[in-house]
């Protein structure tokens, strides 16, 4: 575990399911784990930094290691509305939230959908602020901001990305400087303008 920002813990565990590392986050200040797993360190390092009061799911794919943790820390899981059918017919207790709900303390939820319904940016009110992304930007090898590959699109990849574009164009109206990423190494500064480039260079396409 690292702290990539005061009181905002990182770190990359591998998810077996996938076959390759994957990350997770605490916002100490706020009690929030977001898409978490069980770090290398164990769940008591979890809670030697504070006791969490929340699980948020920043999509329905992203319950990891959720239920052994809040079991832990008897706190619920949340993830948005749209998602919630995954989690239906006998599946874990995941408690609904809308997109612009205050889901945590300084967090909101902000939509982003396209790639799904329910694909949710958290904004974390610390520091310089923070945006956390699911599915819809991603790090590839190289540490450059991406989408994730076609294949994982569905049937229309072009329209997609069109309207993760426009949801992340409306997004830059937040304030902040630091990316945190389900898939990726956290960006500490620089975000907002990495993330700008980003968008205005798939702009042909949005």
């Amino acid at each position: 575990m690292d702290e990539v920002l005061p009181g905002v813990l990182h770190w990359t565990t591998f998810h077996e399911g996938i076959g390759q590392p994957v990350h997770s986050h605490y916002f100490v200040e706020g009690a929030a784990l977001f898409d978490p797993r069980v770090p290398d360190e164990g769940i008591d390092e979890l809670g030697r930094h504070g006791r969490p009061e929340t699980i948020l799911l920043s999509n329905r794919h992203h319950l990891r290691h959720a239920e052994k943790l809040a079991a832990a820390f008897d706190c619920p899981i949340r993830a948005q509305r749209l998602g919630l059918h995954e989690f239906a017919n006998g599946g874990p207790d995941v408690q609904p939230f809308d997109f612009g709900d205050t889901v945590a303390p300084d967090v909101i939820a902000l939509e982003v959908g396209a790639l799904t319904p329910e694909d949710t940016a958290f904004h974390i009110a610390t520091g310089p602020g923070i945006l956390l992304f699911a599915d819809a930007v991603i790090r590839n090898g190289d540490g450059e901001l991406s989408f994730v590959p076609d294949s994982l699109m569905g049937d229309d990849p072009e329209g997609v990305r069109r309207g993760i574009t426009e949801a992340l164009r409306a997004l830059l109206d937040h304030d902040f400087d630091a990316l945190l990423f389900a898939h990726g190494e956290p960006i500490a500064s620089g975000g907002k303008e990495r993330l700008t480039t980003f968008v205005n260079g798939h702009s042909g396409s949005a």
